[in-house]
């Protein structure tokens, strides 16, 4: 195992990999936590490309739920010395999920027909935002440096407490615990956007100007550059921002609750974002740990693992496994792109599908198939893939749903 920028007491100490398998074609070791077969040649190809990049620490790590993404796989993680890389963030900076759990034991269908009623009118989705600003108290504190922020500080302030689009979600849930629970998962919408393009495209450029031979999609800033400082700064604001978003969005959805189900208490919120950087310790040194479509699972750290509208999600537990990073897939993964699945589902099957299982779904005309449950990975087979990752705590079956 090339494991070379392990310091040597703690590669002894290693526990064994227990994963699928490891590709040691390359530079530094490919750690999959799925068949190296079930990977297209694309996805594989931008595992090798972050193996070979001469920052890159240790190994690569790719969740069970990896498929094709822009530079970096997504369910990816890359650790790196004195380098940051903005595409393996990504464009939804911060982007994750919340749960929330509900004192309801069961729910009326009519009472859970009326809160998503609600929901629907007080949280705008897809490219929709507030008419007018939200309280600016939802706002994270602005620390350091922030130029783009700055820039689309007022518009976030209507982008506060919206969804957006693609696979973002409200989800209304039956734990196998018996309690109902709420799950969000959504971005730091526009704000993010930017500022990941923003400084894409200054990385893109500076690659240029050198005349590097690193793949173009995977443009870095070295610590040594002022850009490093800057987006890590602006980075954490939209990760910040992504957070607050979800919690204004889950004030609505609680709101909805107590209008139709008076009396009604929430507890045991739970956080998990799965595109950022963050610094971290890992054998024995500080590292940057990218995230790309992929949660941070650190010893009985609590996580969440969405299936899709039609499939169970789970709460877990992380056992902070090394070999991962201390990391856990963010959900099921797509088996197939959003064209693919418009082209390939059937409309009436996904439907039907849905209905039999009594989910109020969001599934309605042929355009929404991208989204569809067989769009995704069977999320039993994902969770089996990562059991030494995480420990299913909680199964939640869906209730209804709402996307874009």
């Amino acid at each position: 195992m090339k494991n070379q920028h392990i310091k040597g007491e703690l590669k002894e100490n290693l526990p064994p990999f227990k994963g699928s398998a490891i590709i040691e074609t390359e530079k530094l070791p490919i750690k999959l936590w799925l068949p190296e077969d079930e990977m297209d040649e694309d996805t594989l190809q931008q595992a090798r490309n972050l193996a070979n990049l001469p920052f890159a620490f240790s190994h690569i790590a790719i969740m069970p739920d990896t498929h094709l993404g822009y530079g970096m796989p997504i369910g990816a993680i890359l650790a790196t010395k004195g380098a940051i890389v903005p595409n393996a963030v990504g464009v939804d900076i911060g982007c994750g999920m919340c749960s929330l759990r509900t004192s309801l034991k069961d729910i009326e269908t009519s009472d859970l027909k009326e809160i998503m009623g609600i929901i629907r009118n007080t949280v705008p989705v897809g490219r929709n935002h507030h008419k007018t600003a939200q309280d600016e108290a939802w706002m994270p504190e602005k620390k350091g440096s922030l130029p783009i922020v700055e820039q689309e500080y007022e518009s976030g302030l209507r982008q506060m407490g919206t969804l957006g689009g693609g696979n973002h979600f409200i989800e209304i849930q039956k734990g196998s615990d018996g309690y109902i629970w709420i799950m969000v998962h959504s971005g730091s919408r526009n704000i993010g956007y930017t500022v990941a393009n923003h400084y894409n495209n200054i990385a893109k450029n500076i690659h240029e100007e050198l005349g590097s031979e690193l793949p173009i999609d995977l443009a870095y800033f070295p610590e040594s550059s002022e850009f490093f400082e800057l987006y890590y700064n602006e980075m954490n604001y939209c990760i910040e921002f992504a957070l607050a978003n979800r919690k204004l969005m889950m004030e609505s959805v609680k709101a909805a609750f107590l209008e139709i189900t008076p009396g009604v208490e929430f507890s045991n919120f739970i956080n998990k974002p799965h595109n950022f950087a963050d610094e971290e310790e890992h054998f024995g040194e500080t590292l940057i740990v990218h995230r790309k479509g992929a949660t941070r699972a650190r010893k009985g750290e609590w996580g969440m693992i969405p299936g899709s509208q039609g499939t169970q999600s789970y709460l877990v537990l992380g056992k902070g496994e090394p070999h991962s990073f201390q990391s856990c897939s963010h959900g099921a993964g797509r088996v197939m792109s959003r064209t693919q699945a418009r082209k390939k589902l059937s409309l009436k099957e996904e439907v039907k599908f849905l209905n039999d299982q009594g989910i109020l779904h969001a599934i309605r005309h042929k355009s929404d198939l991208d989204e569809a449950p067989s769009s995704y990975k069977d999320i039993e087979e994902v969770m089996a893939n990562q059991a030494d990752l995480v420990d299913i705590q909680i199964a939640l079956q869906p209730l209804a749903v709402i996307k874009a």
